[in-house]
């Protein structure tokens, strides 16, 4: 933390010597709020991470995107391992702020401007976040690790490959590709969309399917959505594939807490997290059995 905090205290682009102090919720980041010439901003602090796929050049690009079309705050700064955005003064959301059906409608527009314009505003190379593939380099990463779960691999990589078969083909999209509540701030006026380390082109489904996964959406809220950002009443097919990529949301996220427990360096405790998940991913997967 130390260092992390010399090195956003020492950047060129502040006019006085500043403070940052520790900004919370971050655990792939280590993140400070820097108060400068009277504004304030967010400096995130951070190197490439292989074992998660993030790229810092895909992050950077895709927040400028995002500033581009009106979704994120704005990309004042950047350099090897850091990255500057204006700080947003409103309401981080927990999960019970994106339940209520007034957010909701607010934060379904904001998702189809990330899936459909981005696209034309993104600049350079860009990635594809197929959490199939996401998942079986997770498990390589725990074998290769002599995790504390190799036990649960076979299964859990076999519920991956059936799910696999069941999303089928896909239309293409840009994603965020991690919708945790915290990722939403509500200034009073629009709902912001920040954290872009894992961006990249998928399917919609797997955001819709994060969305609700994520935030303990209930299935009439899940049918509302899928209606909505679809524009038409939810098929059997679309239910069942959408499931599909709800339940490898969760098991993405259970594999990634898996993988840092054993790599991630920072102070949160992954593995009440992994338990937490696992059991959503457990139920989620035994309803889509059941469906």
């Amino acid at each position: 933390m130390s260092d992390a905090k010399a090195k956003a205290a020492g950047l060129s682009i502040w006019s006085e010597p500043v403070d940052p102090q520790p900004l919370s919720g971050g655990i792939t980041n280590v993140n400070f709020v820097v108060e400068d010439a009277g504004r304030k901003f967010v400096v995130r602090v951070g190197e490439d991470i292989p074992v998660h796929q993030i790229m810092r050049f895909n992050e950077v690009a895709a927040s400028r995107a995002a500033e581009l079309v009106g979704i994120s705050p704005a990309v004042r700064h950047q350099e090897p391992g850091v990255l500057v955005i204006d700080y947003i003064e409103g309401k981080t959301f927990g999960e019970e702020d994106v339940r209520l059906p007034m957010n909701l409608e607010r934060i379904l527009p904001v998702l189809k401007r990330c899936h459909r314009d981005i696209p034309t505003k993104l600049r350079g190379p860009a990635l594809m976040f197929w959490v199939f593939h996401v998942i079986r380099d997770y498990a390589g990463t725990l074998e290769a690790g002599d995790s504390r779960h190799l036990a649960k691999l076979p299964e859990l990589l076999a519920a991956s490959a059936a799910l696999e078969r069941a999303v089928g083909p896909i239309d293409v999209v840009f994603g965020h590709n991690d919708l945790l509540p915290a990722n939403f701030i509500d200034d009073g006026e629009r709902i912001w969309l920040v954290d872009w380390d894992y961006a990249g082109f998928n399917s919609p489904l797997f955001d819709l399917g994060g969305l609700a996964s994520n935030n303990g959406l209930t299935p009439e809220q899940e049918d509302w959505m899928l209606e909505t950002y679809f524009g038409r009443p939810v098929d059997d097919a679309l239910r069942r594939r959408y499931s599909a990529m709800k339940c490898a949301s969760l098991l993405r996220e259970t594999t990634w807490s898996m993988v840092s427990e054993i790599h991630s360096e920072l102070d949160f405790d992954y593995v009440a997290y992994t338990a937490e998940n696992l059991a959503r991913f457990e139920r989620a997967y035994d309803d889509f059995k059941r469906s």
